[in-house]
Order: structure tokens, then C-alpha cells, then sequence
């Protein structure tokens, strides 16, 4: 085992694209939670507004970006003929997949802890000029707090739980468009579903509990309305 860990690691730092990616996913998720944050006010005591789900708005976006990540682990041996040494070396599939799990669950959360602790310093930075201080009802916001703890520590835990499922599915489709296709539909699709049949309120709901986004953003990320979501965080 140790021998595949080492060899997908080292497959997986030497392709420039995974550098890239990883920088875009840093990258993207905090400049979309730093333009929520900016573009959200609180004039008064109440606004009912999450400032830590505010600030944590670019895993919507960055979610894709470990997708694709994920997929090209395992569609690119397939597309340039390299899983053919790879299970040549090793020749155990089992062992050959849970050295490629093992090592994309240890990048992406390392990448998606960046990702989130810039988003919410970026929120912590900017919120308290639109409105959301202690007076109005919002503490300053920190890791300290439970709620945010676990909105943070959930976001980065949803990214890597992303990649393992994007992983499953480029493992099983072997191709890069069809798998980013089926992971991409799995995600988007179920609120895009639920946004059209909004007025059935029995449909919405239950679509809302099924889709993976409504557990790994609109529940582990929520910090206030808790009663209100349609699965617990």
C-alpha cells in the first residue's frame, strides 16, 4: 500500500493541471464568498440573513472544480492508456483505488481549508461594514464559535466527500465528459428541480432532503433558522 500511495502521489503533483485547479479552487471560492458578503446589507437589528453561510457561498462554485479534479485522477489513466502500468504495477484494483482516495481526500482538504479560512476572513473583514455587527445581533465572526466551527469544518468535509463521489463515478464511467456530466447533474440538478416545483410544497421538500448540495451547504453551513431546513446540519 505504501508503494501505490507513493506512486499516485506522485502522479498526482507532477500533472500540471491538478496544480492549477486546486489554485483555481482556492482562488474562486473566496472571491465568490468575498462578492456575497460584499453585496449583502443589514441596516437594521434582524435582517435574517447567515453571515457565515454568506461568507462560505463560494463552495457552491468550488464544489465543481473538485469534481473535475477527481475525475481527471482516474479518466486520465484511462484516456492516455497509463492504467495499464498502473495495474500492471499493482495489480490489486482495490488497493490501486484506495491509494487514489487516500491521496485526493488528503489535497482536497488541505486545498478546500484554504479555500474556507479565506472565505471567512474575508467575511469576518467586510460583513461589519454592511451592517452586521453586535448591535444588529451578528457577533464577530470566529472559529470559535460552535455554529461556525462546524459551518467551516462541514464545508471542507463536503468537498472531500465531493471528490470521493466524483472519484466513484469517473472509476465507473471512465470517461472525463461523462463523468463530470453525471457528478455535475447529481449536484445542480436536484435544486434546479426543486427551484421549478417550489410551489408543491411536498415535492420541494423532499427534493431538498435528497439533493447532496442541500446537506453539504444549505444544512452544514447554517448557523441561524436551523428549524426551518429541510434536513438537520
Amino acid at each position: 500500500m505504501k508503494e501505490a500511495l507513493h506512486a499516485e502521489w506522485t502522479k498526482l503533483r507532477t500533472v500540471a493541471g491538478t496544480f492549477w485547479l486546486l489554485l483555481a479552487l482556492i482562488a474562486l471560492t473566496v472571491a465568490l464568498g468575498a462578492a456575497a458578503v460584499s453585496a449583502a446589507t443589514c441596516p437594521s437589528a434582524g435582517c435574517g440573513q447567515d453571515p457565515a453561510k454568506l461568507s462560505l457561498t463560494g463552495i457552491d462554485l468550488g464544489q465543481a472544480v473538485v469534481a473535475i479534479v477527481a475525475v481527471l485522477a482516474v479518466s486520465g489513466e484511462y484516456s492516455t492508456g497509463l492504467i495499464r502500468l498502473t495495474l500492471a504495477a499493482v495489480p490489486r484494483r482495490t488497493t490501486v483505488l484506495a491509494a487514489k482516495a487516500a491521496v485526493l481526500t488528503a489535497v482536497v482538504l488541505a486545498a478546500g481549508s484554504l479555500a474556507v479560512l479565506g472565505s471567512l476572513l474575508a467575511g469576518g473583514l467586510i460583513l461589519p461594514g454592511h451592517g452586521f455587527t453586535p448591535a444588529h445581533g451578528y457577533p464577530a465572526l470566529s472559529l470559535g464559535q460552535g455554529p461556525v466551527l462546524r459551518a467551516a469544518a462541514g464545508s471542507v468535509l463536503y468537498l472531500a466527500l465531493i471528490a470521493l463521489l466524483s472519484l466513484g463515478a469517473a472509476t465507473a464511467v471512465r470517461d472525463t465528459a461523462a463523468a463530470i456530466g453525471v457528478v455535475l447533474g447529481v449536484l445542480y440538478l436536484f435544486p434546479v428541480l426543486a427551484a421549478a416545483l417550489a410551489r408543491n410544497q411536498d415535492w420541494y421538500r423532499h427534493l431538498e432532503q435528497i439533493g447532496p448540495m442541500t446537506a453539504g451547504l444549505l444544512a452544514i453551513q447554517a448557523t441561524t433558522g436551523l428549524r426551518s431546513l429541510p434536513v438537520s446540519p
